[in-house]
């Protein structure tokens, strides 16, 4: 039987502190909508348009942050930030350079198991620097970045197949 979202919410500390990590990360990434289930546990979280959210949304966000308080005496619960105040005006969408995979192939993002990744986001790179290898028939073909400017997203997996033209690196250019 499905539990009424509104229903009180019972969590132990460590389900609380992984659902407080989720939000951070949510929040970090920009994530405006995520949902999760895992056994009796279902979550929606959803960033976009929290500037009209109602008080029952509220409140049940509030009850969440203090489920784990509840159950738990002792664990102080981080409160969830939900803004009143109006949505950010976007920003103008900036432009992305994006370093393309030019094989079929799995790409790797450090040169090997356990060693430090190439780049990460934030890093700035030259023209010609090496950014990640992809293998391809037990080959480990190096791919370098075809533009100047600042890491901002890796959007392929390490250890997971990426095609021919798929991105790899989303580059801000300088």
């Amino acid at each position: 039987m499905a539990r009424d979202a509104r229903e009180r919410v019972s969590m132990d500390s460590n389900q609380l502190e992984e659902l407080r990590e989720l939000v951070d990360f949510l929040k970090t990434e920009g994530i405006a909508e995520f949902d999760m289930e895992r056994a009796d546990l279902k979550v929606r979280i959803k960033f976009a348009g929290v500037a009209g959210a109602s008080l029952s949304d509220l409140a049940l966000a509030r009850q969440i942050a203090n489920a784990g308080e509840e159950h738990n005496p002792g664990l102080s619960a981080a409160p969830i930030a939900m803004p009143l105040a109006a949505a950010p005006v976007a920003a103008p969408e900036e432009k992305l350079h994006e370093v393309k995979s030019p094989i079929v192939g799995t790409f790797y993002d450090a040169p090997s198991p356990g060693a430090p990744s190439f780049v990460k986001i934030g890093d700035q790179v030259e023209v010609g620097q090496v950014i990640c290898i992809v293998e391809a028939m037990k080959l480990m073909n190096e791919i370098e970045s075809d533009v100047a400017g600042e890491i901002v997203k890796r959007i392929a997996v390490t250890g997971k197949p990426v095609e021919y033209g798929q991105p790899l690196f989303a580059i801000r250019p300088r």
